[in-house]
């Protein structure tokens, strides 16, 4: 296989408190990514998703810092480059960035071509500030808006129409990695469908080379997703081809996670709905051994001991448990199914 445009290893990030507290949002998270190829991020709010978006952007300022790790970006380390260099050649050139709530990422008082302006004039593109305007209303053509929301307001957009502006401004210079952090909430149905489709469309055409999609929703990959890494407290937990992850999952974490959910699919509608007892290990004092341990209905004393199995590995599906594939399937295989 060709290298990945983008390999991270052992990246671990923190948050210091005025307390002087350190808490591991992200710690030890390895993963590659390779051309043409979307990688979904899913776990419950706090889990770490939206940090590691961050970190792998460099955006390190107080109190979020840099651990340890790297983070590879087209064959640079990305973590031993002056920010200045990071912001000027990499930031929206090589890797951008769709934050989370994306539809309120926009000052009020400013129209949308000013935002398009200082975009490009920070990258040095070296045009005029018509030619800009030219650049990004045919971006903004292809995703569907209008060329009057170059002269707009964002109060003057709809929800669907600010978050696709989002898009617009995150990719105007065709990026390499497209971090998309939960592009679909708070949006209904139709307007997730809109900008799901455009997603994929912008991938398929080559404007953006690859993706890390971050959604709470983990059937919502099915769709958009090649591979899912399931991430609990700070970790991967599960790693593997997206409909393994969610029609079959290992980790009782991830098999926890997907019967929470409703999803009419098939084959799926047939599960009883459970809720996952208890709450996420606090990340400033982790529990020795697995940190799903305090939650997991298949919990044994080995399972809190130091130094657990960190990755049992299969040809392209990996997961983090002390059992064994077979031990975990036999224990799922007892659950009592629901009536249709």
């Amino acid at each position: 296989m060709a290298e990945p445009i983008l390999s991270v290893r052992d990246l671990k990030t923190y948050y210091r408190t005025r307390l002087k507290e350190n808490v591991y949002a992200v710690d030890g998270v390895s993963f590659d990514l390779h051309d043409g190829h979307v990688l979904g991020i899913a776990g419950e709010s706090g889990c770490g998703k939206s940090t590691l978006s961050l970190s792998l952007m460099g955006f390190y300022f107080p109190p979020l810092h840099y651990g340890s790790g790297s983070i590879v970006l087209n064959g640079t380390d990305i973590m031993t480059l002056p920010y200045e260099t990071l912001r000027r050649d990499f930031l929206g050139k090589q890797i951008a960035y769709i934050p989370q709530a994306a539809m309120n990422a926009l000052n009020p008082t400013r129209r949308i071509s000013r935002y398009v302006v200082d975009v490009l004039s920070e990258h040095d593109i070296g045009t005029t500030e018509k030619q800009m305007l030219a650049l990004a209303e045919e971006k903004l053509t292809f995703l569907g808006l209008p060329p009057r929301v170059l002269n707009a307001y964002p109060g003057e957009l709809s929800g669907g129409m600010k978050q696709r502006t989002v898009i617009a401004l995150a990719t105007l210079l065709n990026p390499t990695v497209l971090i998309a952090d939960e592009p679909t909430s708070a949006l209904d149905v139709s307007s997730q469908k809109v900008v799901m489709a455009m997603l994929h469309r912008m991938l398929k055409q080559g404007l953006v080379k690859s993706m890390i999609f971050i959604t709470h929703e983990l059937p919502l990959l099915r769709h958009v997703a090649d591979e899912i890494a399931v991430m609990y407290a700070g970790e991967f937990v599960e790693v593997g081809p997206a409909t393994d992850v969610i029609f079959s999952p290992i980790h009782p974490y991830s098999h926890a996670l997907m019967g929470s959910i409703i999803v009419p699919e098939e084959g799926m509608k047939a599960r009883s709905l459970s809720s996952i007892p208890g709450a996420p290990p606090n990340l400033k004092n982790v529990p020795p051994g697995c940190r799903f341990a305090e939650r997991c209905a298949y919990v044994v004393p080995e399972c809190r001991m130091p130094d657990p199995v960190l990755a049992a590995m299969m040809e392209e599906h990996q997961y983090r448990c002390r059992f064994d594939e077979q031990e975990l399937r036999g224990k799922y295989a007892l659950e009592v199914p629901a009536h249709v």
